[in-house]
């Protein structure tokens, strides 16, 4: 077999897709925690249903896991085919 035939199935993009979608994945779950009490017997409605943790944080998810199917799924560019391999 030929070394020039092989290619991976991930190029640089695609690496540096899935980082990106994995960060904002992760900062989407960092948003989502919290809203918890020091004290049980104190219940605080505000900091438990707050737009960042109920809206904010699941559209960071979805977009993340979004980016990360794109860029499993993306396929690499065809290399050019001008040069032929000595036989």
């Amino acid at each position: 077999m030929d070394k020039a035939n092989h290619r991976f199935a991930f190029q640089d993009l695609n690496y540096k897709l899935l980082i990106i979608g994995l960060v904002i994945n992760i900062i989407g779950f960092i948003l989502m925690i919290g809203g918890g009490s020091a004290d049980p017997t104190k219940f605080d409605a505000e900091a438990l249903f707050s737009p960042v943790r109920l809206t904010v944080s699941p559209i960071l998810i979805i977009a993340g896991y979004i980016i990360m199917i794109y860029a499993i799924m993306k396929k690499p560019k065809k290399a050019d085919n001008n040069e032929t391999p000595d036989k």
